[in-house]
């Protein structure tokens, strides 16, 4: 009792005088947060050139070993819109910091773990302690930072996110080439055990509202076993037969369930995802397109990885660099793109950005080969992201503009469900088809099988991203110029839903 009532006073005493008396606080929180924001997307990345290996380790075949992120992309897309809610209650301060400490022990046991299933279970709790850092990171700087200089703060947690995405793939391939796959999980310890200490002593307290929030446990409880249901019967098809009792029985309970949740959230008055702001054209078209970008960026970063070091035998340090490209071509575009965004409107930049990404992931499946030309094959992955960050931040921008403003954070909170949505979805979806058309060329998933088969399966992948992406540029011509935000006084007019 003594040690807890000394553990509460030392809490309360924080954050420390010494730090919230400074001229440059508002910098420390921003710095803060920033660290959790690297991390939780250093490690939606860096996982993707551990993968072959991954599956060389534990016999696994490419479908299944892809559940090490799928399952770290479902636990933040379902997460999220909860923790943000429940930050509310808790206080965004705790949870941030216990989200460190989530993240570490998630982070250790996935280096630790003896086989698949462990790793993938210890990767849903690193996943949790992402999804409480990221929940809480734009709304922390919101309440710390005043207006004048809130602009610049996001962007600095924004470029940290946008730097972290970029580096996992090269920081990754560089761990498992020193010291093997476990490295990129251990890394997290130590950097985790710094953003924790600081984020118990520099970070704000907060001003709770002293109400309760109402959370729609339900919705929860249905959306999670629909997108499992989903995954796992993509994943599994091959193995098990498309046209099985099993596979067909998860097609089916998935749509039951997701009847369920609709009627579910149509029917709650704090729903976990507003179904009715889907009445709103751009908000519906800006997700979908958004989904569709974020699937097909992250089936190439899960397809050629595995044909870099199968085919090509390169080790995960080179193929760690060269799939830097993408994120990299992403994060250059991206500010340019904001920029003629505020000009000239969304629709030509996201129709230009999808269309690009399209034809520089046809061209990669036009390179592939057993000797590519591994210079123009970077050239292409530039592209890809380029086109990648030409879409996205108009794409967001439309999305955002169309809401009134009293669901600009439900709004935002579906926003980042469908971007997290897509990255599995495209890791399942491509896994899938590589994992089909290996068998019928005769290949195998598992190391060690002949080279050739992989080149068609990964060219066939390859071009069902492109039909995706090339669909979300077609789609982006429909879109409304410019941001479709109502003003004050005529949100409720114009707004074709019921507040």
């Amino acid at each position: 009792m003594a040690r807890a009532a000394g553990i509460r006073h030392l809490w309360r005493a924080l954050p420390l005088e010494r730090f919230s008396s400074r001229g440059n606080y508002i910098w420390m929180v921003v710095a803060t947060v920033c660290i959790g924001a690297f991390m939780a997307a250093l490690d939606a990345s860096i996982v993707n050139v551990a993968l072959p290996d991954l599956s060389t380790y534990f016999h696994s075949s490419a479908s299944l070993v892809s559940w090490v992120l799928i399952a770290y992309l479902l636990t933040l897309a379902t997460l999220l819109t909860l923790f943000g809610r429940l930050a509310d209650i808790l206080g965004r301060r705790p949870l941030y910091t216990f989200g460190f400490l989530v993240f570490i022990a998630g982070s250790a046991a996935c280096g630790a773990a003896v086989d698949l299933p462990m790793l993938i279970v210890s990767r849903i709790f690193q996943a949790a302690g992402a999804a409480m850092l990221q929940a809480n990171s734009v709304a922390i700087i919101t309440a710390a930072v005043p207006p004048s200089m809130r602009g610049r703060a996001i962007g600095f947690q924004g470029s940290a996110q946008a730097i972290g995405l970029s580096l996992g793939p090269a920081i990754g391939g560089a761990l498992i080439g020193l010291f093997g796959w476990r490295a990129i999980f251990y890394v997290n310890v130590p950097v985790g055990l710094i953003g924790t200490l600081m984020a118990a002593m520099i970070l704000p307290k907060d001003r709770l509202q002293g109400h309760q929030a109402t959370f729609d446990w339900w919705g929860t409880v249905l959306m999670t076993p629909v997108l499992v249901l989903v995954m796992m019967a993509l994943t599994e098809g091959n193995s098990w037969g498309w046209t099985s009792p099993l596979i067909i029985g998860m097609f089916v309970g998935s749509a039951i369930l997701l009847a369920g949740f609709i009627w579910r959230e149509l029917s709650f008055r704090a729903p976990l995802v507003d179904m009715r702001l889907f009445k709103i054209a751009i908000f519906s078209l800006g997700n979908f397109t958004g989904l569709l970008s974020y699937l097909a960026m992250f089936g190439v970063l899960f397809l050629m990885p595995f044909y870099f070091e199968r085919v090509l035998s390169y080790n995960s340090a080179i193929t760690g660099l060269i799939l830097t490209s993408v994120p990299l071509g992403m994060t250059v575009a991206a500010p340019k793109a904001g920029a003629l965004a505020d000009r000239y409107g969304p629709r030509l930049l996201t129709t230009g950005g999808m269309a690009l990404t399209g034809m520089a992931s046809l061209m990669l499946a036009w390179t592939i080969g057993l000797h590519a030309n591994v210079v123009l094959m970077v050239i292409e992955l530039v592209l890809v992201g380029a086109g990648l960050g030409i879409f996205t931040p108009p794409n967001n921008s439309s999305v955002m503009g169309s809401l009134p403003s009293s669901r600009l954070g439900v709004g935002g909170g579906i926003l980042n469900m469908a971007r997290s949505l897509g990255m599995a979805m495209g890791t399942a979806i491509s896994g899938t088809i590589l994992a089909v058309f290996l068998v019928a060329n005769g290949g195998l998933e598992k190391a060690g099988g002949p080279k050739p088969p992989w080149i068609p399966s990964t060219r066939f992948a390859l071009y069902v991203l492109v039909v995706l992406s090339l669909l979300a540029a077609g789609l982006s011509i429909f879109r409304i110029a410019g941001n479709q935000k109502p003003s004050a006084g005529q949100e409720h007019e114009n707004m074709p839903l019921e507040w």
